[in-house]
Parts: structure tokens; sequence; C-alpha cells
């Protein structure tokens, strides 16, 4: 049995997956595109996939939903549950908390969400602390399990679609600092590719637009910073990757040629550094810190830009 929803207008452009987890059901990513891929989700009567912008009125249709919730409560034992330890550490994270959102600093290495290969991730460990006492955490942009950074989760439902408009009309500017392979032929650029995506088999080609300003040159590498416009999947790292300029402790965009070279990481040097918006005409703009792992990278190889 289907069950009918309606997009209201301020969800107008939004991608189907974003809409779904605001909207219907905050489950995680892989599962959304399970069902998508299994034709649970119709938009206008029509199969549709992952990547669908949703327009204004559309009719959405969500088969078996009663059983996806189901599923969804039968399962929540098995969510990760942090010990008092961890909890308190997100103390230190915390960069701004207020009655509608949060602010932290995400670490390096853990995922904002879990999913089939991440047990231990951001969104359950908030879910168990003080800032979440009376409220439940709803995920409104995303970094990398390997980016750190400054990053924003909703209190309430409200403000979840307020934010989600606000990304989708590109209102919220994020800006990264990254530390790359190699030098750039100019020092300000804007980065324009179509990044191709492979969804169900078949390739999808989306256009992704940065602007580069290089900071300060070394011998071998560069620290850049960059403003993404558009928000695609690895964006950042894709793009510097096609230039030949891969971020420093990526593992999976990277070339042979650096493969030797002395200056190497485990940790991805890629921090998202600042996020500045503005609501019912209040500018906000946070900011984090470094984290620890990319201070110990920085101080280990002589690198002083800090």
């Amino acid at each position: 049995m289907f069950q009918k929803f309606i997009v209201d207008k301020e969800f107008h452009n939004s991608r189907l997956d974003r809409w779904f987890k605001v909207n219907v059901l905050n489950i995680p990513q892989s599962l959304i595109e399970k069902i998508i891929r299994k034709k649970k989700i119709k938009v206008n009567k029509k199969r549709t996939k992952t990547s669908y912008r949703v327009q204004t009125k559309d009719i959405i249709e969500v088969f078996n939903l009663t059983k996806l919730k189901s599923n969804k409560k039968d399962k929540k034992t098995n969510k990760y549950k942090p010990a008092l330890k961890e909890k308190k550490k997100y103390d230190d994270f915390v960069i701004e908390d207020n009655d509608n959102f949060i602010v932290i600093n995400k670490p390096p290495g853990i995922p904002v969400q879990g999913g089939t290969k991440s047990f231990r991730n951001i969104i359950d460990t908030l879910r168990h602390t003080k800032y979440f006492d009376n409220s439940k955490p709803y995920i409104v942009h995303r970094l990398d399990k390997e980016t750190s950074g400054v990053l924003i989760i909703a209190k309430n439902r409200e403000y979840a679609q307020l934010f989600t408009s606000l990304f989708r009309i590109r209102k919220i500017h994020k800006t990264y600092l990254a530390l790359i392979y190699g030098h750039l032929e100019s020092n300000k650029n804007t980065l324009e590719d179509n990044l191709v995506y492979i969804e169900k088999n078949k390739k999808i080609n989306q256009k992704a637009i940065s602007h580069l300003k290089v900071l300060k040159t070394f011998e071998n590498h560069s620290l850049v910073e960059l403003n993404p416009i558009t928000g695609r999947k690895h964006q950042l790292r894709i793009q510097l990757y096609k230039r030949g300029n891969p971020i420093i402790g990526d593992k999976k965009y990277f070339l042979r040629e650096y493969s030797k070279t002395k200056l190497k990481n485990k940790n991805l040097m890629l921090h998202a550094y600042k996020i500045k918006f503005m609501i019912n005409n209040i500018k906000f703009n946070y900011k984090a810190e470094y984290s620890s792992e990319f201070h110990d990278f920085i101080k280990q190889k002589n690198l002083n830009f800090f």
C-alpha cells in the first residue's frame, strides 16, 4: 500500500533523498537508495532516482511506510550507544547551542550518520547527550567521514526544513581549508567541472563550481581556501584531484606520483573552517578551529602557517 505526500514549496528543487529524510523518515542513505531502487518510492506515479529534484506539488508515494517505520523501531536497539567518556568529549566540540540548532567542530574519522560500514557516528552520539534531551537531531548537511570542521544539526523539523531550503538556494556559505600536493598556476581561480557519478548503472553528469584561493605555498605543496558553490559528493576532493593537486591524506583520490613523497598523512587534510548564513535578518557566522590531527601534522612537517 502506497502512502501519498505532496511536496511543499519550501522544498522545491531539493533532492528526493533529502526531502525524504526530513518529511517522511530519517533513515540511512543506503536504505533510501535501496527503497528507490526497488521502486518503493514513486514521484507522480513514475519510477525515479535518488538525485531527482522534487518540485512543488509533486505527489510522492511511499510503499509500505508502516513496515519501514516498524523496522526502524525494531532496529533502535542496534544503534550506537556511546560511553559516558565519549559523550563528555562533545562538550569540547560544541561551537553553538540554542533551542533550534547546534553547531559542532566535527572530528575527523567519524561519519555524520551510521551506515552499513559505520556503527559509531556523530548523530547517534549527540542523540545521547544533554544537547538533545528534549529533541532529536536532524541532519541538514554533511561532511565526509574523513573531513573535520563546522557542522550544523537542527533540533526540530521547522529548522531542518529552513536549513534545507537555505542550502538549496545557496544562502549558506562554507569555507574550507586544504593542504594539497604541488602548486597551482593561479592564486585565485574558479573551478568548474562536470562530475560523473554512477547511479543504477547509469552515468549522471553534475556541474560542480568552487572558488579557490592560494593562501601559502611551500616547496612541494600549498595551503588553499575553498568555497564550494554547488554541493556535489566529494566535490572539492575530485576537483583538486582532476587538476593534479590531490589533498594530502586522500586515499580515494590520489596520484601515484605522490605515493613516495615524505609528505604523507593518514588523515585527510581537509577542514570545514567557516560557515555563515542569515535567518530573520540576523547574521550567523561560525568558525571551527583546526583539529588536533591537522595541528599535529603541521607541527611534524614544520609547516608554519598558523
